[in-house]
């Protein structure tokens, strides 16, 4: 079950880069997979684990969504977006604490949101 939701996340991501210019896209997709994790309870969780039953399932996320974002981010790259260099999966590692924190302290996915729009306003910071 969860490979075919995450598969959709996936595929997501083509059908938003159809329809959004590629900066929104990268926007749209991100949240998209926040959404994702947010619906999943516990699933960041068993994922960071470190329990080896977990390793296929992490691994496949990994090969699945990390092209995707790398995609994503290099077409932002290509319009003219100045964007962080970031490796991407560290970055949805990254937007996975923010939803397992949220989740750990009983906020909302409301507040997982906020704090991964602010993770994507950073990756559009100047370095100095």
């Amino acid at each position: 079950m969860f490979r075919r939701e995450m598969d959709a996340c996936v595929t997501a991501a083509t059908e938003i880069e159809a329809s959004f210019p590629p900066d929104e896209a990268l926007d749209r997709w991100i949240l998209r997979y926040t959404e994702f994790l947010a619906t999943k309870q516990g699933l960041a969780a068993a994922l960071h684990s470190g329990d080896p039953a977990y390793a296929p399932l992490a691994d496949y996320f990994s090969a699945r969504l990390t092209p995707t974002l790398e995609r994503l981010l290099e077409s932002a790259r290509r319009s003219g977006v100045r964007i962080q260099d970031v490796d991407a999966g560290e970055f949805l590692g990254a937007v996975a604490n923010l939803c397992h924190g949220a989740e750990q302290h009983g906020r909302s996915p409301a507040h997982a949101e906020r704090m991964v729009r602010l993770l994507l306003a950073g990756l559009r910071a100047s370095d100095g």
